[in-house]
C-alpha cells in the first residue's frame, strides 16, 4: 500500500513541477481558486463517502475514499509537504 501511496504521490510532485496542459492533477495547481479549489474536492468528496457509507455502497465507499486521498496528497504536494509527514504521524498513532 505505502508504495502505491508513494507512487502516486510521485506522479502529483512531477504533474506539479511540470504542469502538463492536459492534466487533471496539474489543474489543480493553477487553478483560479488557488488551493480553494482542493479543498472544495476535498469537502465534495467526503460528503459523496458519507452519503456511500450511509447506504452501504462498498464500491462507492471505496471511491470515493480513493478520491479523498488522491485530494489530499495534492493539498500536501500544494503546501510543499511530503508523503513522509502523513506516514510519520500515522505511524505515532499506532
Amino acid at each position: 500500500m505505502t508504495e502505491t501511496l508513494a507512487e502516486l504521490f510521485s506522479v502529483i510532485e512531477d504533474r506539479k513541477k511540470t504542469l502538463p496542459e492536459d492534466s487533471y492533477t496539474a489543474s489543480l495547481f493553477t487553478h483560479e481558486k488557488g488551493e480553494n479549489a482542493v479543498l472544495e474536492k476535498l469537502g465534495e468528496e467526503c460528503t459523496e463517502l458519507v452519503l456511500a457509507a450511509k447506504d452501504d455502497e462498498h464500491n462507492e465507499i471505496a471511491h470515493e475514499s480513493a478520491d479523498i486521498v488522491y485530494h489530499l496528497l495534492v493539498l500536501l504536494a500544494m503546501k510543499d509537504m511530503q508523503l513522509d509527514d502523513l506516514l510519520d504521524k500515522l505511524d505515532e498513532r499506532r
